[in-house]
């Protein structure tokens, strides 16, 4: 231990911010623990003012891979010189040390568990380890029955930085297992001091609950706009201005409530107990030693003991509820926000047809005589266009991946044209189009509704190529559902275009990667044993000459398959051909693709005998398949070629009508 004074505003406190409990533990496996909420604050929030309030200056909070969840949920503190460390992989509490204390601090390190509710003061822990006159002092929770016995651990240390010469440089290490042990067999020194009092310290509902009751017994510290609440009797019942507290609900401390929240008439809550921001308890239900999260609900009749109602978690009427954790379930928040939708949708149908309707008749009068819609076709339109913003709001994150994955794949580059292409498509069929009556369908809530039971089982199963299906599958339920089906089975070619815009699943993929491999090294190979050259085969390796051309999987094909399909189908959508004719240009794809692939590969092959030098190969071997496209492009036009000259229907003669004069 060093005898020179310690400062404050050079220790450094490293916060342990601990994995998600999955399966234990509904709703640490949803939210770390850190992010837990106390009274308006998460408790990583709350520690962090502490230690600012404290002095201290630099704090590093080490996770695993929480990092940015962290920093976009709790508030800055311009007073500390905050440094998130992500770990990748487990390290364990003495890693996490190692890899926070790296920059080469020689200053004292506290040690925090980020779920600390009740954090003591920085010169309580200074003090403890300047008395032990040890290397790591080891702070423990008071006992229960005497507060002079030591408790469990608190998971709150504090280090000389000398230890760091008994933590491994790299891979896990804890600090009970393997530090502290460590430590003894050098001859270092650790002390177990005990707190004034129970740090608060938790992992679960149970001492959650446990270190909020400690937090409210203990005078806290809460915002200025929570005051005493006048209708109790107890000092101890904190409340906000702005909630709604019926003069019959009775109220027995200690508890907070936050602004927004509602009491209902009857209802009975008794302390520990805090209601988060717009929280609601039905008539004659009773909560007891309970914290309800930010927008919870708890219906009427209802009893609840010892429990945590997660965000926007609701508890039906007349439930009985002891010791458990209430998660947020997606489909009660669903049909509620549907409800709400369709109240809104109905209250406001009449103003918004009284407001939007001059409108759009004088954007209709501007419009030529045959182009004017009806009133009831401008609204469907513009309920399409909601829809469609919905669609695009639901769909995001699937959508930036399939641009990005889609972006990194060579494979699939091809596919971010086609919702462009198909584009192009609708408005060259407009007036065809235009001719469809709009009957919406009911059929199409059906087909909507296993759209979406196709995305929930590529999320569930984690199947993404299921996921991005459903993208296409939804717009053709949307069309169908506000269209109906004579327009749907206009455009059905167009709906069923867009599913070229998809990778394929990684297992057809996987399947045909090799084959495809193997058929364009013997194809090149025997292409240039027919024009004369001494080729061998090796695997997938072509030796011709002096040179060897290694046929990697990115050269199987499948590039110019996918390439040339959207080329085929977009062009197939265009003319106008019997079906028959389209059908062959789109089987002919395949052969098409894989012959150009052949001849783009035996003249890649041919090139590497003549070029010398990395640069100018890597041009040849990257621009090859552009110049693949022309060539399949006069394809196509040569085989539409041939076809018509092979099916020229014959002249029709107008019959002529022979009639004999009487003499």
């Amino acid at each position: 231990m060093s005898e020179q004074p310690i400062r404050k505003d050079q220790i450094k406190a490293v916060i342990l911010v601990g994995s998600r409990d999955f399966g234990r533990y509904p709703l640490a496996s949803r939210l770390p623990t850190a992010l837990w909420p106390v009274a308006g604050e998460s408790v990583l929030e709350r520690l962090l003012s502490h230690l600012a309030d404290q002095g201290i200056e630099q704090v590093v909070i080490c996770s695993s891979s929480e990092g940015s969840l962290l920093a976009e949920s709790i508030a800055a503190d311009h007073r500390l010189k905050l440094k998130f460390l992500d770990e990748p992989l487990p390290v364990g509490p003495a890693g996490c040390i190692r890899d926070a204390m790296s920059d080469g601090t020689n200053a004292l390190v506290l040690v925090f568990p980020a779920s600390v509710m009740c954090p003591p003061k920085i010169d309580v822990l200074i003090s403890a380890h300047c008395d032990g006159q040890s290397d790591l002092t080891v702070m423990l929770n008071p006992g229960h029955a005497d507060r002079a016995q030591m408790g469990q651990m608190s998971g709150i240390y504090v280090c000389d930085p000398g230890l760091l010469e008994h933590i491994p440089k790299a891979g896990y290490f804890d600090i009970k297992e393997g530090l502290i042990p460590e430590m003894l067999r050098a001859g270092k020194t650790v002390h177990a001091a005990s707190l004034p009092r129970h740090a608060g310290n938790f992992r679960d509902r149970q001492g959650y609950l446990g270190a909020v009751a400690n937090y409210l017994e203990s005078a806290p510290k809460l915002s200025a706009d929570l005051k005493p609440y006048k209708g109790s009797d107890s000092q101890t019942v904190w409340a906000a201005a702005s909630a709604q507290i019926d003069p019959a609900a009775q109220i027995c401390g200690p508890a907070v409530i936050m602004d927004g929240a509602q009491v209902s008439a009857g209802a009975v809550i008794l302390g520990p107990t805090i209601l988060g921001r717009n929280a609601a308890i039905g008539k004659g239900s009773v909560v007891v030693n309970s914290v309800l999260w930010d927008d919870a609900q708890v219906g009427s009749n209802c009893r609840m003991q010892q429990c945590v109602v997660d965000y926007h978690a609701a508890v039906r009427s007349s439930s009985i509820v002891e010791e458990e954790s209430i998660p947020f379930k997606p489909r009660g928040m669903l049909a509620r926000s549907a409800g709400k939708a369709l109240e809104i949708a109905e209250s406001n149908a009449s103003r918004l047809h009284r407001t939007l309707g001059p409108q759009l008749h004088k954007i209709s009068k501007r419009l030529p005589e045959g182009a004017q819609p009806t009133e009831r076709t401008t609204f469907i339109l513009l309920g399409a266009g909601l829809v469609l913003s919905a669609l695009f709001w639901c769909y995001w994150h699937g959508l930036v991946n399939l641009w990005h994955l889609c972006n990194r794949s060579d494979e699939y580059s091809s596919g971010l044209l086609v919702p462009f292409l198909a584009v192009y498509v609708l408005w060259s069929r407009r007036q065809e189009i235009a001719q469809c009556p709009i009957r919406p369908s009911i059929c199409g809530v059906f087909a909507f509704v296993a759209a979406q039971a196709v995305r929930f089982f590529g999320l569930f199963f984690m199947y993404g190529s299921a996921e991005r299906l459903s993208i296409a599958l939804t717009i053709a339920a949307l069309v169908l559902l506000l269209f109906g089906w004579r327009l749907f089975l206009r455009v059905s070619t167009v709906l069923l275009y867009l599913c070229l815009m998809l990778p394929w699943p990684n297992q057809v993929q996987a399947a045909v990667a090799q084959p495809l491999q193997r058929w364009a090294t013997s194809s090149a190979v025997f292409c240039l044993e027919t024009v004369g050259y001494n080729v061998m085969q090796e695997g997938n390796i072509i030796h011709i000459g002096d040179a060897s051309v290694a046929v990697a999987e990115a050269c199987n094909g499948l590039r110019m398959v996918t390439a040339f399909f959207v080329i085929s189908g977009c062009v197939v959508l265009l003319v106008k051909r019997a079906w028959w004719e389209k059908l062959i240009v789109l089987a002919s794809s395949l052969p098409i693709a894989l012959l150009c692939n052949t001849v783009r590969l035996a003249i890649t092959a041919v090139f590497f005998t003549v070029l010398e030098g990395e640069q100018w190969e890597e041009i040849f071997h990257d621009f090859g398949g552009y110049a693949m496209m022309p060539l399949a492009v006069a394809a196509i036009v040569a085989e539409l070629w041939l076809l018509a000259k092979l099916t020229i229907l014959p002249d029709q003669e107008q019959a002529r009508i022979i009639t004999r004069q009487g003499g």
